[in-house]
């Protein structure tokens, strides 16, 4: 009776199989994106298109939620929301204590970034950063409607990744799930790269800003978002791979809206999500190695898409196209200027190895 009870038992946990696994994770992948871009493009809040780049930043990132994930969150939110009251109260008025609060904010962004547990909040941060000041110098309400838009996305994020995992719970072996790895760099290191990703990206920005460029508003929240992931690592490198991820991204967009122009129905745009994420999450689950770029390739997509779908303008199309052409402008600069700090760094070391 013993034998048979241990049989039933052992035929009832069975193990599930790795492919079992990556079905799971694929699902779950392709349930979320299409839930998320409905609730952001149906609905359409502030920001609303960030809700769906940040819950695919989680599926891939995240196999279960954290506590971690909630704090996170609510830190975010407050921080946002703080800097949106901070440039409503008319800070923008003081250009160099603007920009000096600009580039120790990005500081901060840079080097939590570089704490895989902190990647959620770090990215937030650097959002608000590059936007809701920028909004405050056009309208200091607008700052504050935006700042509540972008943390209203990282609720329904997070809602979301929540719920999905409590329909479809992840069911890899405790032995197998993915675990946060510490800080791979020290105090010292954080810092210096930190200030080396700040040196890439705050010219442009402070340009931007002091000149208040407008129809460049999409470039410098890429130059920020791109920045964030050169810090710590070989900064010319990653600028290739971001460029390569971007083109793709790109690309697969302008197919993508093209389709979406001749046939202008909301239940075909979430249908060519189903497709593209089925595609994509199939890439990103069965090839762990090569998962970045397919989540930056629908990263890119889904900004390029759903700041375009969230335009009230009628000139789309312009609108569409231009944001491509920022994104490419943006990706190429952190090329150039990530070659020159690279360079100069290397001849620094190699005369120091030298003396």
């Amino acid at each position: 009776m013993s034998d048979n009870s241990h049989e039933l038992v052992a035929d009832i946990y069975t193990p599930p199989t790795e492919q079992a696994i990556v079905q799971r994770r694929i699902f779950r992948y392709v349930i979320g994106l299409v839930a998320a871009c409905a609730l952001a493009f149906g609905i359409g809040w502030g920001l609303s298109f960030v809700a769906p780049v940040f819950l695919a930043k989680f599926l891939v990132d995240h196999q279960k939620p954290t506590s971690h994930t909630i704090s996170q969150l609510l830190l975010a939110m407050t921080v946002t929301v703080l800097i949106g009251l901070s440039v409503s109260a008319g800070i923008t008025q003081y250009p160099l204590p603007l920009l000096l609060l600009l580039s120790l904010l990005m500081f901060t962004a840079y080097y939590l970034f570089m704490d895989p547990q902190w990647n959620f909040f770090a990215t937030i941060l650097m959002i608000a950063v590059m936007l809701l000041p920028f909004m405050g110098i056009i309208s200091p309400g607008l700052a504050v409607y935006i700042g509540v838009g972008l943390a209203t996305s990282g609720v329904v994020a997070v809602l979301l990744f929540g719920l999905l995992h409590l329909v479809l719970p992840d069911i890899a072996p405790i032995n197998k799930e993915q675990v946060q790895p510490a800080p791979s760099l020290t105090h010292d290191q954080r810092v210096f790269e930190s200030l080396k990703a700040l040196t890439i990206s705050f010219p442009i920005i402070a340009y931007f800003y002091y000149f208040q460029i407008t129809g460049a508003i999409l470039t410098m929240a890429f130059i920020g978002l791109l920045s964030l992931q050169t810090a710590g690592q070989k900064s010319i490198k990653v600028s290739m791979f971001l460029l390569l991820t971007n083109i793709i991204g790109g690309l697969v967009a302008i197919v993508y809206y093209e389709l979406l122009v001749m046939v202008p129905h909301f239940l075909f745009l979430l249908s060519l999500i189903t497709l593209i994420g089925l595609v994509l999450g199939t890439k990103i689950f069965n090839e762990p190695a090569k998962a970045p770029i397919w989540a930056g390739v629908m990263s890119a997509l889904l900004v390029l898409l759903g700041s375009t779908i969230a335009s009230d303008s009628k000139l789309m199309d312009d609108n569409f196209y231009m944001r491509i052409a920022q994104i490419m402008m943006a990706s190429i600069y952190m090329i150039v200027v990530s070659f020159i700090l690279d360079k100069w760094q290397y001849k620094q070391e190699v005369t120091k190895g030298s003396e």
